[in-house]
């Protein structure tokens, strides 16, 4: 499924914001001034969102699975760990990087507003900033997580963090099974946005 069909699918979860709404009608009216095109808006947004911004999470969390050294420095301080590989948060915020395991899944949301580490994950989908996820996930997250068509058993123990301006999570994913022959870059492959906010886990192709 790709990420297009997975936000059309999960429209009850977006609600405009005010800034959101603004953003449009000034896109809008340069549009009108043939000052900007809409396609190469959404074209540079759709870059951002899917490819470009989720890759350098994509790289860390490959790069984790690979070198225990790494991610032992990932866990203790994700902002120092991933500025090694040429990543920072522009906002100086925080970054928390929470490890999935057999016995335990985290998801990440922000039930202020919409924070979220940019610099790693890119844009924020439309539906992680929607009243609707921010509210439930926290209060039913096992079935926000299947609506994502994620089944979780009883026996794992999930957990959902709450991002604030100053403080960003991110999820390692857990490692597919059968993939100890992949470099580093296939892996990468593997890794998607949704799988560091932690509604979906990592795929094995």
């Amino acid at each position: 499924m790709s990420d297009h069909d997975h936000d059309h699918e999960h429209d009850e979860f977006h609600n405009p914001t005010d800034s959101e709404i603004r953003a449009k009608a000034v896109e809008s009216l340069l549009a009108e001034k043939g000052l900007l095109s809409t396609d190469a808006v959404d074209e540079i947004v759709d870059q951002y969102e899917n490819n470009d911004g989720p890759m350098n999470g994509a790289r860390v969390v490959a790069r984790a699975w690979t070198d225990p050294e790494y991610k032992h420095r990932l866990l203790e301080n994700g902002g120092d760990a991933v500025a090694e590989l040429g990543y920072g948060d522009e906002h100086s915020a925080r970054l928390v990087v929470v490890e999935n395991t057999p016995r335990i899944h985290n998801v990440i949301v922000c039930t202020l507003c919409s924070c979220y580490p940019w610099s790693v994950l890119g844009l924020p989908p439309e539906w992680y900033k929607s009243e609707t996820y921010r509210a439930r996930v926290v209060k039913e997250p096992r079935v926000v997580l299947s609506e994502f068509g994620l089944e979780l058993d009883d026996s794992i123990e999930v957990r959902v963090w709450d991002s604030l301006s100053e403080l960003r999570y991110m999820v390692l994913p857990e490692r597919p099974e059968g993939t100890d022959h992949m470099t580093e870059e296939e892996l990468a492959a593997l890794i998607s946005r949704d799988a560091m906010i932690g509604v979906a886990k990592a795929g094995n192709g």
